[in-house]
């Protein structure tokens, strides 16, 4: 147990008083989460009961009120009371309710009400956030090993604390501008030809579009940073065609690197210790895309770069971004794992007991229960993940004890990699797995969701939480990325897509194409899609401010009235920048929905035909029609925000022709730059436009 005194760290930041607090239990590992420097605390945290005995556990009676935000890509709702979330970066596409990790580990959390404060458990393994669902009173955040660093931050309200972590974690990861145009993906794209056929099917229906994403068919037999034959004939060239049309090539780069004798990834890997290593000093091998496959060790400085520089393959071909996939690590299956469930087969093949548990025959025997769980768990077994270890700053560390690092090493590996090939240019990457850290280095998308309606409202209540933790640039597979998706499903989706930072339509492999020229009446996607364009020069500004000045893009109705208690009930409803607040309708067959306005605003639709409905509603409820061809939002009172003429890319935009929409005789800073390099202090950057 700690205990001792209540000193505080105070610092200045943007004018405002800040205490944060840092806390040092056992050894941690340096996740490098954290870019400030903080001293270490005496004594206990003011709030809550920490145990060290058993692990680390941290306890906190919540009032009955109290609202829990926070842990970034997480299940359920915007306020994470009442169920048990866990920290463990999870391959696992099926985002039903009840399930307890996501793609992500983001370890931050705000508690408002009865006594508001924050708090960051940087701890790299398996942690467990009990927020009122074994007693519902109390908070619990628990793991294995008292390893960790604890901050505590105090602050006038959630959003003061909020903006105080952003500040300690460094900045927001920035994107190019054409990163917010629109893109279309799909697995299964494998010749050139697709891919000109994707292009031409919306430059034809003049369907806005400025990027096409390859997945793994483009490589090699899925060997990272090659090409097929059918791309390796004078890709430069395909690639600038595709230019010429204002449409950028985005290739994935997975996690695994094929073994393969005369593949220099693979050769270099091994010849230099790059890869994770088994405890006797043997490259571990996992199965992924390409088969039997080593894991690049992310964690090791020096594979790192080594990795990290294999993107200038495709960004000396003319690429100018790349998606991280599959860097939880997924693992279909290790040898050790596999021999093992061939044992079990062969034991079950060979018994005479075929009852479903084994539990009639002599002595032991293998059921098809028994069977069955051991070949469902090959993917992603906890126990591969504890057979294989890290070069960590020089220590053996077994990957378990620092499993939610790898996506972000990935990913930072990149990162790097493009400050040494061009400094002065910015390359679109976002990520699957992350940790908070990589926010720096990337945005995230937010997995292999299903093609569900419930899926639209679990993208729009991550938007605030994933903001929170760093991470701007995000969206969803607009559509649903497994299963059918349906043309009214794929709409709605896209009409919350348009206020996404990354708004990508993605499906796998085996479903329904969902290219959006392939449904009848494209001219409602056309104007969809084309409404993200209109709006592009405010939500472009809303997110450089954000970044640069360690705010939020989306946030929760709460933040921005914490004195309305019904605001801090809504969910479904989200603020955007300091102008707007956007209420997607998320209901099949759905004519439009209920809204509760904090205050006066003015309900904006974008109507079909290329106008704009205006109309000023009281606070208070209302309900709101919106067809399914309409783009709604909501401008509060005395804002304004600017529209441009439609575009059908982001280079085709005309910054001279905005229009101002809201109420008469407000103002709007604009931020606005050249979209490719990072001169993001010029004051030139901002302009002051009146309505």
């Amino acid at each position: 147990m700690q205990s001792g005194s209540q000193k505080r760290t105070k610092i200045k930041i943007k004018g405002g008083l800040v205490m944060i607090r840092k806390y040092i239990y056992g050894a941690p590992y340096d996740t490098e989460a954290v870019v400030t420097s903080r001293p270490e605390e005496s004594g206990a945290p003011a709030y809550g009961k920490i145990l060290t005995q058993d692990g680390f556990s941290f306890t906190y009676i919540m009032d009955k009120d109290d609202i829990v935000y926070g842990l970034g890509e997480a299940n359920r709702g915007i306020n994470k009371r009442g169920y048990c979330y866990v920290s463990n970066c999870s391959d696992d596409p099926n985002h039903t309710e009840d399930k307890r990790s996501l793609y992500a580990a983001h370890n931050f959390i705000v508690i408002s009400g009865k006594e508001t404060f924050g708090l960051f458990f940087d701890y790299p393994s398996t942690l467990t956030f009990d927020i009122g669902y074994t007693r519902m009173d109390t908070l619990t955040v628990s793991c294995e090993n008292a390893d960790l660093n604890l901050y505590v931050i105090d602050g006038e309200s959630p959003y003061d604390i909020v903006k105080q972590f952003r500040h300690i974690i460094g900045r927001s990861y920035i994107p190019p501008k054409f990163a917010f145009g629109f893109g279309q993906s799909r697995w299964g794209y494998k010749t050139k030809e697709d891919f000109r056929k994707v292009a031409a099917g919306y430059r034809e229906n003049h369907i806005p579009l400025d990027m096409i994403y390859m997945d793994i068919d483009y490589m090699d037999s899925c060997k990272d940073f090659t090409l097929n034959e059918e791309f390796s004939d004078d890709f430069p060239g395909f690639v600038q065609e595709m230019k010429d049309q204002h449409i950028r090539l985005v290739p994935i780069i997975d996690a695994g690197v094929k073994i393969e004798d005369g593949y220099d990834v693979y050769e270099e890997g091994v010849e230099n210790r790059y890869f994770c290593q088994r405890e006797d000093g043997s490259d571990f091998v996992a199965a992924v895309w390409p088969g039997d496959t080593h894991l690049p060790d992310m964690l090791n400085a020096d594979a790192r770069k080594w990795f990290g520089g294999k993107y200038r393959f495709l960004t000396d071909q003319g690429i100018e971004g790349f998606w991280n996939d599959m860097n939880e690590p997924a693992i279909f299956y290790s040898r050790e794992g596999l021999a093992e469930a061939k044992e079990m087969a062969r034991e079950f093949a060979e018994g005479e007991n075929e009852n479903w548990d084994g539990s009639s025959g002599e002595g032991e025997s293998i059921g098809v229960s028994q069977l069955g769980d051991k070949l469902s768990g090959l993917a992603n077994s906890p126990e591969d993940y504890r057979r294989f270890y890290h070069n960590f700053n020089g220590q053996k560390i077994r990957h378990d004890k620092v499993h939610n690092l790898y996506g972000y090493n990935m990913t930072r590996a990149a990162g790097e990699a493009f400050d040494r090939i061009d400094p002065d240019r910015r390359f679109l990457m976002f990520s699957r797995s992350s940790y908070i850290g990589m926010h720096r280095y990337g945005g995230i998308w937010t997995g292999d969701n299903k093609s569900w309606w419930s899926h639209i409202l679990l993208n729009l209540k991550m938007m605030p939480s994933l903001n929170m933790c760093g991470f701007l640039y995000t969206g969803a597979d607009l559509g649903g990325f497994g299963a059918d998706t349906t043309r009214e499903l794929l709409l709605r989706f896209l009409a919350l897509g348009v206020f996404t930072p990354l708004m990508r339509n993605h499906s796998a492999l085996g479903t329904r194409e969902q290219e959006c020229y392939q449904f009848e009446d494209m001219e409602d996607f056309r104007h969809v899609i084309g409404v993200r364009y209109r709006l592009l020069p405010y939500l472009y500004s809303e997110y450089m401010k954000a970044a640069l000045n360690d705010d939020m893009y989306f946030k929760p109705l709460a933040f921005v009235y914490p004195d309305d208690r019904m605001a801090s009930r809504i969910e479904d409803q989200l603020m955007l920048g300091n102008e707007i607040m956007i209420a997607p309708v998320y209901e099949q067959n759905g004519k439009g929905r209920y809204v509760y306005l904090p205050e006066e605003m003015k309900f904006v639709k974008f109507l079909p035909d290329g106008t704009i409905s205006e109309e000023i509603l009281a606070a208070g409820i209302h309900y709101v029609d919106i067809a399914l061809n309409e783009v709604p939002l909501f401008i509060r009172s005395g804002k304004c925000i600017p529209v441009a003429d439609a575009a059908e890319c982001v280079d085709e935009i005309d910054m001279s022709s905005l229009r101002m929409i809201g109420y008469e005789g407000a103002e709007y800073v604009l931020y606005d730059d050249d979209g490719v390099h990072k001169d993001y202090e010029n004051e030139k950057n901002y302009k002051t436009l009146k309505y």
